[in-house]
């Protein structure tokens, strides 16, 4: 696989069901991949922060991804599959594994946690496991959860190695290094947006797409949003990405995934809101606030 062979577009971290038992409910989670698949997301993701992979057992991570693997097998679809951990070591072992899977297009990195390397540790902690990895590497650039920001250097610097595809962008904003990098990216190195409220300008600076969980809903409008910024339909593309936006600011009015899995059950496609500790489920007035925004979204484009 090249690394543009990844499609532009909006791909779906999926969550995680779980039944009213506790467990993951699999034919939910199958389910939903079809949905968004069906309504145009662009390909799957597995075992993101979104489907809460830090709160599932190693045998809960292999059925989510077997799930997905299946899913993306039959519909032709690229599965990118979450990665991590404060050692490269680990990390790398967790890659190779990626190696027996046939639909896993790419894997979704992140930048080491809590141990605060250097720009240059990061950009060898990357080149080490890129050396080895049977499949692409997507960075996961979240400086507000790992507590390391990357510069636009560093991550040319990234971008430039082989077998690394692109970065999901989730700095927490649009910055002087956001339009540095879009404005002057590696060969074959795409930016994929990955703070949902801030995805419209990303793609209006050149991203790729996005990865994103607000994309669980409304999966179709997003996918128009990413398809009308590549056509130049700056117009409409605008007025659809302030209206997403507004939608994504309160699907993320509490930690992610609590809200969405909260519209999710209430639209009745996953058995129930549920979170695992030490997440809580959304507040019932976040759930309502989302559910009509979502409601004025659908009706506004109904209107155009």
């Amino acid at each position: 696989m090249t690394p543009h062979s990844l499609p532009h577009g909006i791909h779906v971290p999926l969550v995680t069901p779980f039944a009213r038992d506790g467990r993951p409910d699999l034919d939910a989670l199958e389910g939903l991949a079809h949905s968004v698949l069906d309504d145009g997301a662009a390909g799957l993701v597995a075992l993101g922060t979104t489907g809460e992979a830090g709160a599932l057992d190693p045998d809960e991570r292999r059925a989510v991804v077997d799930t997905c693997a299946r899913v993306c097998r039959e519909r032709a679809a690229p599965l990118v599959v979450g990665a991590g951990g404060g050692g490269t070591a680990q990390v790398a072992r967790e890659l190779a594994e990626l190696g027996r899977r046939p639909e896993a297009a790419a894997a979704l990195v992140t930048v080491p946690a809590f141990v605060r390397p250097s720009q240059d540790s990061v950009v060898a902690h990357f080149a080490r496991l890129a050396a080895d990895s049977p499949v692409p590497l997507i960075v996961y650039h979240i400086p507000y959860r790992t507590g390391r920001t990357l510069d636009a250097a560093t991550l040319r610097a990234i971008g430039g190695l082989p077998g690394v595809a692109g970065v999901k962008y989730a700095a927490g904003g649009i910055d002087q290094d956001t339009v540095a990098l879009l404005g002057d990216l590696p060969a074959d190195f795409a930016v994929f947006a990955g703070d949902d409220v801030f995805v419209s300008p990303l793609l209006a600076l050149g991203a790729a797409g996005g990865i994103l969980a607000s994309a669980h809903l409304a999966t179709g409008r997003f996918a128009r949003l990413a398809d009308a910024w590549r056509a130049g339909e700056a117009p409409r593309a605008r007025a659809l990405g302030h209206r997403l936006a507004r939608l994504s600011a309160l699907l993320f009015a509490e930690p992610n995934p609590a809200v969405v899995k909260g519209v999710l059950h209430a639209q009745g496609r996953i058995p129930t809101p549920d979170v695992r500790l030490p997440l809580l489920p959304a507040a019932e007035e976040s759930v309502t606030a989302a559910l009509k925004e979502l409601a004025a979204v659908e009706a506004a484009e109904a209107e155009e």
